[in-house]
C-alpha cells in the first residue's frame, strides 16, 4: 500500500499553525524600544534570514525522504548525528514546557482557576493532536486555522486600532540583536522541518511554501507583540484580550495556537527518538514528551526565553550551514560512516564562532556572519579533502 503524502496546502497549514504563537507575540514585545519603524525592519530582516535557511533545510529532508536527523546523519556520520539527535530532543522538551507555560498563564489571565489546571488542559489537547496523527489532521486543521486567522485577525485590529504609539524610550536591546532574535525563533525549527516535508508529495513547493507561510505569519506575530508594547503600553496578551472583550475569542486564541505549535515540537521529538532507536514508537515517545512538558510547565520558572534562543541558533546555525555545503555544494548526499569527525570539528568551530559574535553588536545579527564561516569553512575543507583523495589514486 502506497504511503500517503501530505499536500502542500497541507504542509501550508502546518507551518501556518506552528507560528502563530503565544511565544512569538511575547517575544515581539522585547522589539517595543526599538520603535515601529527600526523594530519592523529587526522582524522583516531576521525572518528572511530565518526563513531561507528553514528553505534549505527542508529541502534535504523533501529530496532524500528523510527526517531531519536522518539527514543529519549524512553530514556528521550515523553515530555523530546522535548528538543532534539528543540536543534536538532536549530543545523540543524545552519548547514544550515553554508553549504550555506560555499558554497557560495566557488563559489564566482571562479565566483564572489556576496555572497548573491550564497546564494540564493544554498537555491533554496536545495528546489528543498527537493521538490524530500528521496524517489525520487535515480536516481538522483547515477548521482551527480558520478560526485562529479570523481571531488573530481581531487581535490586531485590537492592538492597532489604538492610535497613536506610546513613549517606548528607555533601555532596550540594539538592532543587531534584536535580528538575531528575530533569526532566532525560525531558526528553532531548523531541526524539524524535514519531518514534515519528507511527507510530501512535491517536496519543493512544500518546502517554499512553508518557510514563506511560517515567515509571513510569524512576522505578524512578532509584530503584534511589539504593538501591543508600543500602542497598548502593555505586554500581558492576556490582559489585552480582555480589554478589548475577545474573552472567549482569547481563549481559544491561545488554546488553538499552543496546541498546534507545541504539537509540532513533540511530533518531531518522537521522530528524532526514532533514531536513537528502531525499538522506540515516535507517537508514544511524543506523547511522553508533552508529558514531561507539561511537568516542567507546572514546576520550572520559564518566563524569560531570550537565552534559551540564543543557545538554539548556537547549536543549529552552525549544523545546518554544514549540512547545506555538503548537500548543495560538496554533493554528499549518502550516510557517512559512523563518526564524520572533520565535520564535528568544523561544528564545533562553528558554535565557539556564534558565541564570539554574540559579544560584538553586528547590524545583521549573529546568525549570517556565523553560518557564512562555518559554510568557508566546510567547503574548504571539502575541497582540501577531495583533491588530496584525487592526488591519491
Amino acid at each position: 500500500m502506497e504511503e500517503r503524502r501530505t499536500s502542500v496546502f497541507e504542509n501550508g497549514l502546518i507551518w501556518f499553525g506552528a507560528a502563530i504563537s503565544i511565544a512569538e507575540i511575547l517575544t515581539g514585545t522585547y522589539f517595543a524600544p526599538l520603535g515601529l519603524i527600526r523594530g519592523l525592519f529587526a522582524i522583516l530582516i531576521g525572518h528572511v534570514i530565518g526563513c531561507a535557511m528553514l528553505f534549505f533545510a527542508g529541502l534535504i529532508g523533501g529530496k532524500v525522504r528523510k527526517s531531519a536527523m536522518e539527514t543529519a546523519k549524512m553530514s556528521f556520520g550515523s553515530k555523530g548525528a546522535l548528538l543532534f539527535c539528543v540536543l534536538n530532543i532536549i530543545q523540543l522538551v524545552g519548547w514544550t514546557a515553554i508553549m504550555i507555560y506560555d499558554g497557560a498563564l495566557a488563559v489564566n489571565g482571562i479565566f483564572d482557576i489556576g496555572n497548573w489546571i491550564w497546564c494540564i488542559v493544554i498537555g491533554a489537547w496536545i495528546v489528543l493532536w498527537i493521538m490524530i496523527g500528521i496524517r489525520n489532521l487535515g480536516k481538522v486543521n483547515t477548521v482551527a486555522m480558520s478560526a485562529l486567522f479570523v481571531l488573530t485577525i481581531m487581535l490586531s485590529f485590537v492592538i492597532f486600532g489604538k492610535g497613536t504609539g506610546l513613549n517606548t524610550g528607555g533601555e532596550g536591546m540594539t538592532f543587531g540583536a534584536a535580528v538575531e532574535l528575530s533569526v532566532a525563533m525560525p531558526l528553532s525549527w531548523l531541526p524539524l522541518i524535514s519531518d514534515y516535508t519528507r511527507e510530501a508529495k512535491k517536496p519543493v513547493k512544500a518546502t517554499a511554501v512553508s518557510a514563506i507561510t511560517y515567515g509571513l505569519v510569524s512576522t505578524w506575530m512578532y509584530v503584534i507583540g511589539m504593538g501591543a508594547a508600543i500602542f497598548t503600553a502593555e505586554t500581558d496578551i492576556a490582559q489585552i484580550m480582555v480589554k478589548a472583550g475577545l474573552g472567549i475569542a482569547g481563549l481559544l486564541i491561545v488554546v488553538f495556537s499552543t496546541v498546534t505549535t507545541t504539537f509540532l515540537d513533540a511530533y518531531s521529538a518522537g521522530i528524532s527518538s526514532e533514531t536513537l532507536s528502531a525499538r522506540i514508537n515516535g507517537k508514544w515517545a511524543a506523547v511522553v514528551v508533552t508529558v514531561i512538558g507539561t511537568v516542567g510547565a507546572i514546576f520550572l520558572p520559564l518566563a524569560d526565553i531570550t537565552d534559551f534562543l540564543y543557545l538554539i541558533g548556537s547549536v543549529f546555525a552552525p549544523m545546518i550551514a554544514i549540512q547545506i555545503a555538503d548537500f548543495f555544494i560538496l554533493k554528499q548526499n549518502k550516510e557517512a560512516s559512523a563518526f564524520r569527525v572533520r565535520n564535528l570539528i568544523i561544528w564545533l568551530v562553528g558554535f565557539v564562532i556564534y558565541r564570539l559574535l554574540m559579544r560584538v553588536d553586528i547590524l545583521v545579527g549573529s546568525t549570517l556572519p556565523d553560518m557564512l564561516i562555518t559554510m568557508a569553512i566546510c567547503i574548504a575543507v571539502g575541497k582540501a579533502a577531495e583533491n588530496k583523495e584525487i592526488r591519491n589514486k
